[in-house]
């Protein structure tokens, strides 16, 4: 029996993002969050526009997408009610937000120099995606929700998450991304079966075919 029911959100699973982005005084950024997908070599951002990293990314036009994996729960945890926002919003501190000008500090987290952007990697993230802001816009009105449109510009990836044998493909059996589903930690279990649509997006065989 299916029911009609209003649900306080729809988060029916999507990976959690660390977005590392710079604030105006040059310092780094980095805040969790997770309402996030990837289309080619793009990826749509949902976010509120009071955020310091909207904020960042408004003014910047750059960030880096670093994707944890499960065992970096923790480590998300710990940014969970910090704001890089001074003084603290009203509407964040009846929250619990404080503010945090060391983020990756305080999560235990590594910065590392970027190629092409100028906000940091969180090294221990296995997949970092370097980032150009193209377009920001007004979503959900009325409301100070916006979607971001990102394009990816480099994607750094663990080698120890990569098929063997090959330099661009990423094992889906390796990787074991952080998944926020209804406000709940998970990660992945195992594999199900191989899935219809895998030969439209496997890597090709080694003899061309």
């Amino acid at each position: 029996m299916h029911r009609v029911v209003t649900p306080k959100i729809l988060y029916f699973g999507t990976p959690v993002v660390l977005i590392s982005t710079l604030n105006e005084d040059g310092t780094a950024n980095l805040a969790p969050m997770s309402s996030a997908w990837w289309l080619n070599q793009s990826c749509m951002l949902g976010m509120s526009e009071k955020s310091q990293t909207v904020r960042n990314m408004a003014r910047e036009r750059q960030c880096v997408l670093n994707l944890p994996s499960a065992n970096l729960a923790d480590a998300v945890d710990r940014l969970a009610l910090l704001t890089g926002r001074n003084p603290v919003p009203d509407t964040k501190a009846q929250l619990g937000y404080r503010y945090e000008p060391d983020k990756f500090g305080t999560a235990g987290l590594s910065p590392e120099p970027s190629h092409f952007v100028k906000p940091p990697r969180a090294k221990e993230c296995p997949v970092q995606l370097e980032a150009l802001v193209e377009q920001i816009h007004a979503f959900g009105q009325p409301s100070s929700l916006t979607a971001i449109e990102v394009s990816i510009v480099r994607v750094h990836v663990d080698e120890r998450i990569l098929m063997d044998g090959e330099a661009n493909y990423i094992d889906p059996e390796k990787w074991n991304p952080l998944i926020m589903n209804f406000c709940e930690f998970f990660g992945l279990g195992g594999k199900l079966r191989p899935s219809t649509l895998a030969p439209v997006f496997a890597p090709p065989s080694r003899d061309g075919r």
